[in-house]
């Protein structure tokens, strides 16, 4: 055994840790929670000099996934954490990355896949992956993560096929457990050995090309070596688990099982639950009921020999899923058992009576060893519904009850039979909204769309922007929220702060979503099956939204689909917990940007989204500010004429988020104001591609330097020490160049 320590750590900080101690070439990433926290504790690392992991940021899962095999076809290290949607996201690229046959590891911190949204733990997003030909470990505790990654990527190196490492969100990837890491990276370097890539796309002397077309006579055999690459897999593990033994003192098969020797009745579940419903086993076994509880660690390959032999004595075996595969009568654990006790009860009674033929026994004979044994499935803890010992107690009970259904959900209520929707406000008609407010005293009297009541934090400037911009839109609207702080805190079901229709959809989706609503409306009039009229299609978007939904937003843009594109700019990831984005300002200190010995903030200039959407050729572009009131409800009205009668019209605000701004909320309109006289947030607009500044500070004289406001928040307060004046000056030369260019724009009839 090599020397070890304990660490009071989660499953996110093992994971991350044992990356670092592997020192892995590139991680490509994508903030989702919660697997976020595995590349934050990474970025810190980094910044302390304790890697040299190329941790890079994409735009979105797909990216990072595409990011992961092109580093990987390099023939060096890879390694990504995702979870829930963000996986299922990335999912077309992993039969890529199987096929081709390159190996990277990468956690899955499982989460319930939306729609409705929920960020907690459940199974359905890992079952997704079991026909991607990835190999899959699934841990059920963090130090089985921290251990299992450093397995995982000697497996995936041995027989060339990246593997899954997952874990239960929050259960396992946020509860801290005492567990033990070896005292020196070298021993972990040491196990997995050095990776000699057998091709490699830098390889200039021997040339290859990579992800060749294949026909059908070849694309068969690819695949069959596939299936036998899993098949040697299989063989593999066993080996490389007895060599972790020796040096770490810790056993792992590819099943686990507690108190299965005798059990007449078993549950088989996956991942942290297996402890909780050991607790019930033992006290159900001292109420001299024989039952037990077994496990898999082992998703694919799929261990069938192994658990088996965990079940084959049992008389009821009950199968508990965290996730459904709806109309198959139960989830993928219980499909999967289902069709292998078939088969091998299949085997064993065929052996048995070819037994009884040779022995010249007449008749048909039973299998006593193996008998056919009765299962239950059962749908339990979606969206991270907590299970307790009392659930597990429940779930081993129903294999003495003979009248018990084979198939149901665990934990549902019945609802309210006489229930009536009640309407939470009184609808805004158009004639309520039509109003036109030529000053700010006037817009007070535009009746807000969103309600007081939601739950965004103090000094927030979702709500407030997105309330300006509807007092210079009036008339019918109706919105479309992408994920983000701004859609969490104002539809908390069942209540809703919106008084107008609302539509939620992913980050990177929302404006083709409401596009395609945009596009229904116009057939319905057109076929005479809507009244006649107009109604203003809004999409909000903001917390990295304008990342991940960029490319939707650009097809909608040069698609011209009425509607308008709104951007509340917060400068980071805001609803996952701050993480960078690429509006993050250059060296602002934030989850995934750590400030240390080697790093200070963010590493890039921040994105200008305007002009990228202006790029589109939009009628309409334009940058606002709650610090300029006026302006901003003129632009609102400007984009509602331009997306009902000539295209998608873009209008981009910067947003306070006093929490990760790390500012004071009762001073957030200064510190808008303070964005915008430095010129980092100019504000102007563009009509049919002539550009015009709103406002000129120069000519105000209220022009200051990037400085002063980088240094009134906290996020960017570090800037002002001596040893980042370079930086600081690099953002201030990138902010007057992009102004003095916007100027230039201003003063030319044609742009």
């Amino acid at each position: 055994m090599k020397e070890q320590k304990m660490l009071f750590e989660s499953g996110n900080e093992l994971a991350a840790y044992a990356a670092k101690q592997i020192n892995y070439h590139v991680m490509g990433y994508y903030p989702i929670t919660p697997s976020t926290q595995i590349a934050e504790y990474l970025d810190q690392m980094k910044a302390d000099g304790e890697h040299d992991i190329s941790l890079i940021a994409a735009e979105g899962e797909h990216s990072a996934a595409g990011i992961c095999y092109g580093a990987s076809t390099g023939g060096g290290r890879v390694f990504n954490a995702t979870s829930a949607n963000g996986l299922l996201y990335a999912i077309e690229q992993l039969p890529v990355q199987s096929g081709t046959r390159f190996p990277m590891v990468m956690n899955v911190a499982c989460r319930t896949v939306s729609g409705p949204l929920s960020i907690k733990g459940d199974h359905s997003d890992i079952m997704y992956t079991l026909n991607t030909g990835w190999l899959i470990l699934f841990a059920n505790t963090p130090q089985e993560v921290y251990d299992f990654n450093i397995c995982a990527l000697k497996w995936a190196e041995q027989v060339k096929l990246p593997v899954i490492v997952a874990f239960d969100g929050f259960f396992t990837s946020h509860q801290k457990r005492n567990s033990q890491v070896f005292v020196d990276d070298k021993v972990v370097k040491e196990f997995v050995g050095e990776y000699q890539a057998q091709y490699s796309a830098l390889d200039m002397e021997h040339p290859v090309s990579i992800g060749s077309y294949m026909n059908e006579p070849d694309i068969i055999n690819n695949k069959y070596q596939l299936h036998r690459a899993m098949e040697e897999a299989l063989q593999v593990l066993p080996t490389i688990f007895k060599e972790y033994e020796e040096i770490s003192g810790r056993s792992y098969n590819l099943v686990q099982g507690y108190q299965c020797e005798d059990a007449e009745v078993l549950l088989f579940v996956l991942g942290s639950a297996y402890h909780t419903a050991k607790v019930a086993v033992d006290k159900l076994r001292a109420e001299g009921k024989k039952v037990g509880v077994f496990t898999t660690k082992l998703l694919r390959p799929y261990p069938a020999k192994e658990l088996y032999e965990m079940c084959k004595n049992a008389k009821t075996i009950v199968v508990a899923d965290r996730q459904d595969s709806y109309g198959a009568g139960g989830g993928n654990l219980s499909i999967e058992l289902k069709a292998m006790l078939q088969e091998y009860q299949s085997r064993d009674a065929e052996h048995v009576s070819e037994q009884g033929i040779q022995s010249g026994i007449a008749g048909n004979i039973t299998c006593d060893v193996c008998p056919s044994c009765r299962v239950i499935s059962r749908i339990y803890g979606l969206g991270g519904k907590d299970f307790y010992e009392e659930d597990a107690r429940s779930l081993l009970l129903l294999g003495y009850d003979k009248g018990a259904k084979s198939f149901d959900y665990l934990g549902v209520y019945p609802g309210e039979g006489n229930y009536k929707v009640t309407q939470m406000f009184a609808p805004l008609t158009e004639k309520d909204t039509a109003l036109e407010c030529k000053t700010l005293n006037e817009s007070t009297a535009m009746p807000k769309r969103i309600a007081p009541g939601h739950g965004a934090c103090p000094g927030c400037g979702i709500p407030v922007n997105v309330n300006m911009l509807m007092r210079g839109i009036g008339g019918n609207v109706v919105i479309l929220f992408q994920t983000g702080c701004g859609m969490v805190v104002t539809t908390a079901y069942p209540k809703t702060s919106f008084k107008v229709p609302y539509v939620h959809n992913l980050f990177q989706n929302g404006a083709a979503t409401l596009s395609g609503l945009v596009e229904m409306f116009k057939q319905k009039q057109k076929r005479g099956e809507y009244p006649e009229g107009e109604i203003t299609f809004i999409m909000v978007s903001g917390d990295g939204g304008m990342d991940i939904g960029m490319g939707s937003a650009l097809g909608t843009a040069i698609r011209g689909a009425n509607l308008i594109i709104f951007e509340y700019d917060n400068g980071g990831y805001m609803n996952t917990g701050y993480q960078l984005s690429y509006s993050t300002p250059m060296g602002a200190k934030s989850a995934t940007s750590h400030i240390g010995a080697k790093q200070y903030g963010k590493t890039f200039f921040h994105k200008d989204s305007p002009m990228l959407m202006a790029a589109t050729n939009l009628p309409y572009v334009a940058t606002v500010a709650e610090s300029n009131p006026v302006d901003f409800m003129k632009k609102a009205a400007k984009a509602k004429r331009y997306a009902n009668e000539y295209g998608t019209a873009y209008v981009k605000a910067i947003s306070a988020c006093p929490l990760n701004w790390n500012d004071a909320p009762n001073k957030e309109r200064s510190v808008i104001a303070a964005a915008v006289d430095c010129c980092y947030f100019p504000l102007f607009e563009m009509e049919q591609g002539i550009t015009s500044l709103s406002y000129d500070p120069e000519k105000s004289k209220k022009k200051i330097p990037v400085s002063d406001w980088l240094a009134v928040m906290g996020r960017t307060k570090h800037l002002g020490k001596e040893e980042y004046r370079s930086v600081v000056e690099s953002i201030q030369e990138e902010v007057d160049r992009r102004w003095e260019r916007l100027k230039a724009r201003a003063e030319h009839p044609l742009l």
